[in-house]
C-alpha cells in the first residue's frame, strides 16, 4: 500500500490493447480474467485503450457508502489506475507508481474514480507530480483519457459517462486522500465492518456478483 510518495498499481490491461481484462474479486487471490459479454463471449474494447489500466491493491469504493459531494455510491471495486507512461506494461505486472490526479467518473449511478499516475521508471516521472504539470509536458492528456471514458461503452448502446466536479481533475493532494479513504475502505471489508458478506476475503470464500 501506499507510502509518501507512492502505490502499487497492478497492470489488467497494456496499453494499446482491447481485450476487457479484469481482476476478479470474486476469487482467491483475485486472477486477472478477460471479461465476458452477456452472451459469454470474451469481451473487447470498440478501440484500443491508451494507457495502461488497472487497479491499486488494498483498495475498495464502498458501495454502502454515499460520497457526501458526489451523491453517489462506491462501485464495489479497487481503485482504477491510467498510467500514462511511455512504457507498454504486462498484464499482472506490478510497478510502483506516482498519483498524479484523479478524474471522478460516474458510471451508472455509481463513483468509479480515475486515478491518473506516471510509472517511477518513466523518464517523465521527475517533472509530472501534479496535475498542472501533465498539462504542462503531456497536453491534452486529461481530456484525451476523460473522453475515451465518457464514450467508450456508448458503441455498446450503453449511456456515456458522466463525471464529478464539474469535470475537472482533482490535483494529487486529493488523489492521495482518495487513496487514504478507499484504503481505510478495504481494511473494513476485510475485517467485516462493512460489505454484504459476499466480497472474497480470506475469511469468506463466498464469491460476490459483479
Amino acid at each position: 500500500m501506499p507510502d509518501e510518495a507512492s502505490v502499487t498499481f497492478v497492470c489488467e490491461i497494456p496499453k494499446f490493447d482491447r481485450a476487457k481484462m479484469e481482476c476478479i474479486t470474486t476469487m482467491e487471490n483475485n486472477p486477472i480474467m478477460q471479461d465476458k459479454n452477456a452472451d459469454g463471449t470474451p469481451r473487447f474494447y470498440h478501440g484500443p485503450i491508451f494507457w495502461n489500466y488497472g487497479y491499486v491493491p488494498q483498495t475498495w469504493e464502498d458501495p454502502s457508502h454515499i460520497h457526501p459531494v458526489l451523491k453517489y455510491k462506491g462501485d464495489g471495486d479497487p481503485l482504477d489506475v491510467v498510467e500514462i507512461g511511455s512504457t507498454k506494461l504486462q498484464v499482472g505486472s506490478v510497478t510502483r507508481v506516482k498519483p498524479i490526479g484523479t478524474l471522478a467518473m460516474i458510471d451508472g449511478g455509481e463513483v468509479d474514480y480515475k486515478v491518473i499516475c506516471i510509472s517511477y521508471d518513466d523518464p517523465l516521472a521527475n517533472v509530472l507530480n501534479d496535475v498542472e504539470d501533465i498539462e504542462i509536458h503531456c497536453k491534452g492528456t486529461i481530456t484525451g483519457i476523460r473522453e475515451w471514458f465518457r464514450w467508450y461503452k456508448a458503441p455498446a448502446g450503453k449511456a456515456k459517462n458522466e463525471f464529478g466536479y464539474a469535470e475537472e481533475c482533482q490535483n494529487a493532494k486529493k488523489t492521495w486522500e482518495i487513496i487514504a479513504e478507499t484504503h481505510r475502505s478495504w481494511i473494513d471489508l476485510i475485517l467485516g465492518k462493512s460489505g454484504d458478506g459476499k466480497f472474497w476475503t480470506p475469511n469468506n470464500s463466498a464469491t460476490f456478483g459483479k
